[in-house]
C-alpha cells in the first residue's frame, strides 16, 4: 500500500508539472502572438484617432469611436472613390491569378510526369529564374510593351502569368506532383484516360491544396504591388488601391490626414486577411503536405 502511495504522488507530481508546463507554453505563446499582431491591433485603432492621437498615444484603444475617417477616406479628394480603385484592383488580381493556377499546373506537370528532351537543362533554367531579381527585367519588359502599345493598361501585368512567369509556384506544384505515386496515372490509363484527362480528373483534386497556397500568395503579392502598377498605368481612374493610398498622402497642401489613410489601409488588408481565414486549412495542408497519406 505504501508504495502504490507512493507511485501515486510521483504521478500526481508529474501531471501537475505537465499542466504547468502547458500553461506556461501557452502564456508565451499568447504574449508572443499578441507582440505579433500589435501592430494591425494599432492600425485599427488608429483609424478612429485624430492626427495628434495617433503620433502622441501608444495605446491602441481610441479616446471615441469615430467612423469619420472611413467615410471621408473612402470618397477621397478626386472625382473617384476607392470603390472605383477596388475594382480595378480586383479586374486584373483575379486574372493574374487564374492564368497562373492554369499555367503553373500545366508547365509542372509536364517537368513532373512526363520525359523529354533536355529537360534537366530546361529545368535548371527555370529554377535559375528564381534567383534572377525583379528589377532586372523592369526595363526590357517596360521598352516592349511600350513597343506593342499596351502601356496604361492592365496587360503588363497579366500577361506574363499566361507564360508561367513565376517560378516559385512552378516548382512548388512540381514537388507535389512528384510525391503522388505514378500508380494513380496508370490506373487512369488503364481506364481509357488521355494525359489531359488524367491530370483534369486525378490529379487536380489531389492538387487542391497547393493550387490554393499559390492562390493564396499570388492575391496578397499582387494585391500589394506597388511597382508594377506605378510603372505601367499612369490614367488615374486606372489607379488600384496601392497606388490610390500613396495618392492619398497630399504633399502639396501639406496636411495629410492619417486617419484617413490608416482606415483605407485596413480596409486594403480585410480582403487578404479573409481570403486567408477562410482556407487557413488547405494553405497549411498546401505548404506541408507531401502527397497523399497512407
Amino acid at each position: 500500500m505504501e508504495k502504490k502511495y507512493k507511485l501515486s504522488e510521483v504521478e500526481k507530481r508529474r501531471r501537475n508539472m505537465r499542466i504547468l508546463n502547458m500553461i506556461l507554453r501557452y502564456i508565451i505563446l499568447t504574449g508572443m502572438a499578441f507582440v505579433m499582431i500589435y501592430p494591425i491591433i494599432w492600425l485599427v485603432g488608429a483609424t478612429f484617432k485624430t492626427n495628434n492621437e495617433i503620433f502622441t498615444s501608444v495605446s491602441f484603444i481610441p479616446k471615441r469611436i469615430d467612423f469619420t475617417p472611413y467615410i471621408e477616406g473612402w470618397k477621397t479628394r478626386t472625382r473617384y472613390t476607392f470603390t472605383t480603385f477596388f475594382i480595378n484592383t480586383f479586374s486584373f488580381v483575379i486574372p493574374k491569378i487564374i492564368f497562373c493556377l492554369v499555367s503553373s499546373t500545366l508547365v509542372a506537370y509536364g517537368f513532373a510526369r512526363f520525359n523529354f528532351p533536355l529537360k534537366r537543362i530546361l529545368f535548371s533554367i527555370l529554377m535559375a529564374t528564381m534567383f534572377l531579381p525583379a528589377v532586372v527585367t523592369r526595363i526590357p519588359l517596360y521598352l516592349l510593351w511600350k513597343q506593342l502599345g499596351v502601356l496604361d493598361t492592365y496587360i503588363p501585368l497579366i500577361a506574363p502569368t499566361v507564360f508561367a512567369n513565376e517560378p516559385f509556384f512552378v516548382f512548388m506544384l512540381i514537388q507535389f506532383l512528384r510525391s503522388l505515386p505514378t500508380y494513380l496515372d496508370e490506373a487512369a490509363t488503364i481506364d481509357g484516360c488521355n494525359s489531359f484527362q488524367i491530370l483534369v480528373k486525378v490529379l487536380l483534386p489531389t492538387l487542391k491544396p497547393a493550387l490554393i497556397s499559390c492562390t493564396i500568395f499570388q492575391f496578397i503579392w499582387s494585391f500589394n504591388d506597388f511597382l508594377g502598377p506605378l510603372i505601367y498605368v499612369t490614367s488615374l481612374k486606372k489607379y488600384p488601391v496601392a497606388l490610390a493610398l500613396k495618392m492619398s498622402i497630399d504633399q502639396s497642401s501639406g496636411i495629410v490626414e492619417w486617419n484617413q489613410i490608416l482606415a483605407m489601409s485596413f480596409l486594403a488588408l480585410v480582403p487578404a486577411l479573409i481570403l486567408f481565414f477562410i482556407a487557413q486549412n488547405y494553405f497549411v495542408e498546401g505548404v506541408t503536405s507531401s502527397g497523399v497519406k497512407g
